[in-house]
């Protein structure tokens, strides 16, 4: 199948420290000059993780998210959605870790701020090769399946479309399950992970798409997906996105740790292969 139109989603800068990922916007100033200029260039989602200007700790304080989507919109017409709160690993176990996360969103949503959240259907090792060489710790993303029906009862509740993060191919299995079973959940998203530098889930690959493609039109036929990940390059599978019909995210907070590229440098790469491939960079609309 091949797709007219093809979404650009930019994550502009993750949970990464500048050591990491030396070139992400972390003052709120930084974050909306850099969400402006790749919605002009062609991304019609834009994804950010809030910093606390003072303490350059990652926030969900309400007012440090609102006040960057509204300046965000006040100049561009995009998706914008912010990141849900982290969560150690005891916090993420227990009962109310659903209300936790999601607790900014809850208070934008009442207020028309928020259209789509993260949801991640399923729990992960996310461990990079350099934490295995150099011994250090790495993290554990735990979703537990009350918080993850927890989101998408918040989804069903306000009419926001759930982001599917997809780490391994249970993800997709639980995650469409869970969204069939909590009643008027808007369509998900499913957003397939793919790294070079973490060791979960795939590489990236036709091979490796084409599999998750075969899981998803059996568990949620018809639902739109997109290709994405963290520590890759996902540039390869852009032209194959486009001839069978799916969505493109790039970013820093996606790219391989390290790279000299910028968000909009990797926006415009975008849009040149997928009109190299014969798509077009859909519009907000």
């Amino acid at each position: 199948m091949k797709q007219g139109k093809v979404c650009i989603e930019v994550a502009l800068n993750g949970p990464w420290t500048r050591k990491a990922q030396p070139g992400i916007p972390l003052a709120p100033e930084e974050i909306v000059r850099e969400a402006v200029a790749c919605a002009k260039a062609g991304a019609c989602i834009i994804h950010f993780h809030a910093y606390n200007p003072a303490t350059g700790e990652q926030t969900t304080e309400l007012d440090v998210v609102t006040r960057i989507i509204e300046q965000i919109r006040a100049q561009v017409d995009a998706v914008v959605y912010p990141a849900i709160r982290y969560l150690s690993n005891a916090e993420a176990v227990q009962d109310d870790a659903g209300q936790q996360r999601y607790a900014h969103l809850e208070s934008m949503a009442a207020r028309g701020l928020a259209e789509w959240l993260i949801v991640d259907p399923g729990s992960a090792n996310l461990v990079s090769y350099r934490d295995i060489a150099e011994g250090q710790k790495a993290v554990v993303d735990i979703n537990t399946p009350a918080a993850i029906r927890f989101g998408l009862e918040l989804a069903a509740r306000h009419r926001l479309h759930p982001g599917f993060a997809i780490y391994e191919p249970g993800y997709v299995r639980l995650g469409a399950a869970l969204a069939r079973a909590v009643a008027g959940t808007p369509m998900p998203m499913y957003r397939f992970m793919f790294s070079q530098q973490f060791t979960f889930g795939y590489r990236p690959s036709e091979q490796a798409l084409q599999s998750y493609l075969q899981l998803l039109s059996q568990e949620a036929p018809g639902a739109p997906w997109m290709v994405a990940g963290l520590g890759v390059d996902i540039c390869p599978l852009i032209a194959p996105v486009v001839q069978w019909g799916g969505h493109v995210r790039v970013g820093l907070e996606d790219a391989l740790l390290g790279t000299t590229a910028s968000n909009l440098s990797l926006v415009e790469d975008a849009v040149r292969r997928i009109e190299r491939a014969g798509g077009t960079v859909a519009t907000p609309a």
